[in-house]
């Protein structure tokens, strides 16, 4: 793992991803990808609109050029490796066109209503597609320390195996890994083969077994856990069920983006 894209545009959450990434480079002396993403205004189409998408992708590419010469001119004094891809259009098709440049992806977890549509719920509408695991960093997070303690959030399933196996770079970093088996003891991918797994990288976890209580949520359970442990970051299985499904049924993924306090590493 040593190619890291982050996604770069003047939002709230900005800040907190490159940070996570340029940690994630130095720790595994990676290089850095920065996705410098100028969006398209959505309007409608009449005359009116049209004047008011000229302003809109004006106003769009100037705040863009002035945060790519701020951030450019920060990266220079970081002493890491990076590049920059400037790309217009649409984050989502942006990704998309840029992942195989990328091993690992650093997005934002969640972002308020002030910022763009386009940037809202990113990582719930592009993680089921895209074929790399993905950092979700919330907006107040100021670091990502890869030697603390790491949260693996297990529950048998294929997921959560694909992002245990995505992981295994960073949590062989990790100073402690503890597996949180949340009632899922004898899924398809046992806990226990699941700790021999990583034994065989040099990683030991502890595995807990956890029994959700009625009246608890497993995502609550997950989030005690991670600030019991004092996790720096989760690791965890995204979508068992489509996005829209986990909508409906009030999916674990889309919870743990909306109130995890720490970073994210997802894998569908």
């Amino acid at each position: 793992m040593k190619n890291i894209l982050v996604l770069v545009h003047d939002d709230e959450g900005q800040e907190a991803r490159l940070q996570v990434a340029l940690d994630m480079v130095r720790a595994l002396e990676g290089h850095l990808v920065c996705l410098d993403v100028e969006l398209l205004p959505m309007v409608a189409a009449d005359s009116h609109s049209s004047m008011a998408a000229t302003q809109l992708v004006c106003e769009e590419h100037d705040r863009s050029a002035a945060n790519r010469t701020r951030i450019t001119e920060y990266l220079a004094r970081e002493g890491v490796s990076w590049d920059w891809h400037r790309v217009i259009g649409m984050p989502d098709t942006a990704i998309e066109d840029a992942v195989g440049q990328a091993d690992i992806l650093v997005l934002s977890s969640n972002l308020d209503k002030e910022d763009p549509v386009e940037l809202r719920h990113l990582v719930n509408r592009i993680v089921s597609g895209i074929r790399r695991p993905i950092v979700a960093v919330p907006t107040g997070c100021k670091s990502l320390d890869l030697k603390g303690t790491a949260l693996v959030a297990w529950d048998g399933s294929r997921e959560a195996d694909q992002a245990l196996h995505d992981a295994v770079p960073l949590l062989s970093l990790a100073g402690e890994v503890i597996m949180m088996d949340a009632n899922e003891p004898n899924g398809p991918f046992a806990a226990e083969s699941a700790a021999v797994y990583l034994s065989r990288h040099g990683i030991h976890p502890l595995v807990e077994t956890v029994q959700i209580e009625s009246g608890h949520t497993i995502y609550a359970a997950i989030l005690t856990r991670a600030r019991s442990a004092n996790a720096a970051y989760i690791v965890m299985g995204a979508y068992g069920h489509s996005p829209t499904l986990e909508s409906f049924f009030g999916g674990v993924t889309r919870s743990i983006l909306a109130k995890s306090d720490r970073p994210v590493v997802l894998a569908h």
